[in-house]
């Protein structure tokens, strides 16, 4: 079993930063720090979409909506992966969820290219 659990969410105001993480822990089979890893967010009413994405070697792939403001990174010996905000705007608000993929893919990850989940971190922007 993969357990994902984000913390860093709050309150901000717009123009803001939050650092959101996301602990992976695995009891068995492939190592905890080794996923392919990405981040997705839900604005209340909305679909959950991609923001962007990590591979274990640390190249990463962006919405267009969030490139410039938002930086993925990874600490694999802490089997840990961060999400950087800066320049964060009322449209970023909502629910933001980390994932876990036993498959690389070279490009932004649709849910279905995920295996495992976090329950997510809210993340409020305030104008």
């Amino acid at each position: 079993q993969v357990q994902l659990v984000e913390s860093g969410g709050g309150l901000v105001q717009a123009g803001g930063s939050l650092k959101l993480s996301c602990v992976v822990s695995a009891s068995s089979g492939r190592t905890s720090n080794s996923y392919y890893m990405a981040w997705f967010r839900q604005a209340p009413g909305k679909e959950p979409e991609s923001i962007g994405s990590i591979t274990y070697t640390g190249t990463t792939y962006y919405a267009d909506s969030v490139k410039g403001r938002f930086t993925i990174s990874r600490d694999n010996a802490k089997s840990t992966v961060y999400l950087q905000m800066h320049s964060l705007e009322p449209a970023d608000t909502g629910i933001y969820t980390c994932a876990a993929g036993r498959l690389t893919h070279y490009k932004l990850p649709s849910r279905r290219e995920l295996d495992f989940w976090g329950q997510g971190t809210q993340v409020t922007v305030s104008s």
